[in-house]
């Protein structure tokens, strides 16, 4: 994974250093760069006030080096990124300039009084953008990844490079996947069928019957004692429901271990 994204301001401080700590002990045995985004508000060009962006610009740099200082870096390359404007649309753009491989965002905090598992702009960076989301939990420390359970409903994956975030890691760590296809009531024949390329990088296949993907993936996470639990967002797939809000709601989904979720067929 060459560029790891990690945005501030979507948690507090503390819980933020922690999932950028996180991102760069990924990067580290996968041989990445981290970027720490915050975004300013750029003002209107002014022809008296010429250098108020650029100031702007390093305030904020210098804001995001002051709270990544304190970190491990252990040899990886961790860049300032000051974007203007908003998030949602800053980061996507920056993607299409220097292709990140992957945006490491965080769950919730708050403990159990919080109702939310992902707020409204991580739920909407997860749903509108085209880059592969790791969501950390809470305080969340990095391990190397050993197991992996993959949970799909249809063997099919449609979209080109979708499975390239997992099979990197699946060869930096040299660790197992473990399938679990859960059928649930639109389950459609054409659905058993796993493809080649993903039936090439599984370790073990399981299949279960369950009213939604996310009470199979319950019902096995006990079992299974993965150190990475890797969805698909699609339509007809995991979150399908969940993402008609920008939001997601803890008592319809929550994990308590990282999150990969990778792009499917929109």
């Amino acid at each position: 994974m060459k560029n790891i994204l990690v945005p501030l301001g979507l948690s507090d401080n503390s819980i933020t250093l922690t999932r950028i700590q996180y991102a760069i002990d990924l990067a580290k045995e996968m041989g990445g760069t981290v970027y720490v985004t915050q975004v300013f508000q750029q003002l209107p060009r002014s022809g008296s006030l010429p250098s108020v962006n650029q100031t702007l610009k390093d305030i904020t740099a210098t804001t995001i080096e002051e709270q990544i200082a304190t970190l491990d870096k252990k040899g990886v390359k961790v860049i300032a990124l000051p974007l203007t404007g908003d998030l949602l649309e800053a980061i996507p753009k920056f993607n299409l300039e220097h292709s990140i491989s992957l945006l490491v965002l965080g769950a919730e905090s708050g403990g159990v009084k919080d109702p939310y598992f992902l707020g409204e702009t991580s739920g909407s960076l997860v749903k509108n953008t085209e880059i592969p989301v790791l969501i950390v939990p809470e305080n969340f420390t990095f391990t190397p990844i050993q197991k992996v359970l993959m949970a799909v409903k249809s063997g099919n994956v449609k979209k080109k490079n979708a499975l390239l975030p997992i099979k990197e890691i699946l060869t930096t760590f040299e660790a197992e996947i473990k399938l679990l296809q859960v059928k649930t009531l639109d389950f459609i024949p054409e659905d058993a069928d796993i493809k080649e390329e993903l039936a090439s990088i599984i370790t073990a296949h399981q299949s279960s019957e369950n009213a939604t993907l996310f009470q199979g993936v319950l019902e096995h996470l006990n079992e299974n004692h993965p150190d990475l639990l890797c969805v698909f967002r699609r339509k007809r797939g995991f979150f399908a429901k969940l993402w008609e809000e920008n939001t997601v709601l803890k008592k319809d989904f929550e994990s308590r271990i990282p999150l990969l979720i990778l792009r499917g067929s929109d």
